[in-house]
């Protein structure tokens, strides 16, 4: 019998694997449908010997001291600050908007001061109830329409009018000649890569992986005292409400033999082509390689879900979901697919930290006798994560 089975080998569920296998001598079973851990962020090296994000760039940035030096005790760290171009008007300007920015887009040479001055005149202060009202409230229809309206149409498949207003509330606009996409206290990429840091985080003896695995398949084989599901809120309910709509995303790599590709990590389009941005993934992992990668991104209604779309009506339909939930002593529910929040990866780790917490306290109350630990043969075949890549020695 194991202590959890865990469903979901991403930030949500690894970080709980290793922190109740190591805190507690827990046993655990991980399961993933996919070939390997790491969920989105995973990484890997392509046929060119490149470092690449399979599913776009994942850019670590937290204000969360607690969650940096958790994560460091897996991985060492390479500075970086993400900068962002977007194609408008027929050039490559800063984003998120900044003095630089209108500067160039315009002609000018505001200072800081005449830049606050500059967007308070475009500004049209309304109600905010959307997407739309809150980037129009700030920066007036002008710059809503060059920046933003058409990248989130791409984006989420719907109007800014239709989305709830914390959509475009994510992305900031500056005064300042701040360039950087965020401004959190800790930015840095893992030295070696994601999925070398989730190996190390996986590697409790008493963490039993299953990949190519969907957990429906073996969950009444396997004994387990609680479950911890970070998949689809909806879909563990066999979606007896009705699904929670999500957004997908495709993907298509590309290698070039050219030392870059472009000018900038990530160039986003929010006015033309199908894709919202293109990614070069030699600025993200600091690797020197005489060729480049780089990936077109494409959102899609179908799909692997990705991201939670915010709207009223979604989230009264999860409300449902959660009362349901709530009602279930020892099945969990953690991560954005989880608990329906369109999270950051260190708001996952967070979040996964603070259930754990509760666990723990649980796990006391309770004082539960040790288990023993019974594979069945079916479970024989389960790997450790250190066998799920080779990697050349000199990765970034």
């Amino acid at each position: 019998m194991f202590d959890y089975l865990i469903v979901g080998a991403g930030f949500a569920g690894s970080v709980l694997a290793e922190r109740l296998s190591s805190q507690l001598d827990a046993s655990i079973l991980l399961v993933d449908k996919r070939n390997h851990v790491g969920g989105n962020a995973y990484d890997c090296y392509n046929e060119a010997g490149i470092l690449v994000h399979r599913y776009g760039p994942h850019i670590f940035h937290t204000n969360s001291e607690r969650v940096f030096e958790y994560l460091s005790r897996f991985t060492a760290w390479r500075p970086y600050e993400h900068r962002v171009l977007a194609s408008v008007d027929g050039q490559l300007v800063s984003m998120p908007i900044n003095a630089n920015t209108l500067n160039k887009l315009y002609g000018l040479n505001l200072s800081c001061r005449q830049v606050d001055e500059f967007l308070a005149e475009l500004a049209e202060p309304c109600e905010i109830r959307s997407s739309r009202d809150v980037v129009v409230n700030r920066v007036g229809q002008e710059l809503y329409e060059k920046f933003f309206r058409n990248y989130t149409r791409k984006q989420w498949g719907i109007d800014p009018s239709e989305l709830d207003a914390s959509v475009t509330a994510r992305v900031p606009v500056r005064t300042s000649r701040d360039d950087r996409y965020f401004t959190d206290r800790f930015q840095a990429m893992p030295l070696h890569g994601y999925t070398r840091m989730f190996d190390r985080m996986l590697a409790h003896p008493n963490i039993r992986i299953l990949l190519n695995t969907d957990y429906r398949d073996i969950v009444d084989e396997v004994e387990c005292r609680e479950v911890i599901f970070t998949g689809p809120v909806d879909e563990y309910f066999d979606y007896c409400y009705g699904r929670l709509p999500y957004r997908s995303l495709h993907f298509e790599h590309q290698t070039h033999d050219r030392q870059l590709y472009q000018s900038a990590a990530v160039i986003n389009y929010p006015n033309e082509h199908a894709y919202t941005r293109v990614t070069e993934f030699k600025y993200l992992t600091g690797q020197e390689h005489p060729k480049t990668s780089i990936v077109f991104e494409y959102p899609r209604s179908e799909g692997d879900p990705y991201y939670p779309i915010p709207k009223a009506e979604n989230a009264q339909l999860y409300a449902r979901y959660k009362e349901l939930a709530d009602t279930l002593d020892d099945v969990h529910f953690t991560g954005r697919l989880g608990t329906y929040k369109y999270y950051n990866m260190d708001q996952v780790v967070a979040q996964s930290l603070s259930l754990f917490e509760k666990l723990k306290a649980k796990r006391a109350r309770s004082l539960p006798s040790r288990p023993v630990v019974v594979l069945s043969s079916e479970l024989d075949a389960v790997r450790p994560p250190s066998s799920m890549r080779e990697e050349p020695d000199e990765a970034a």
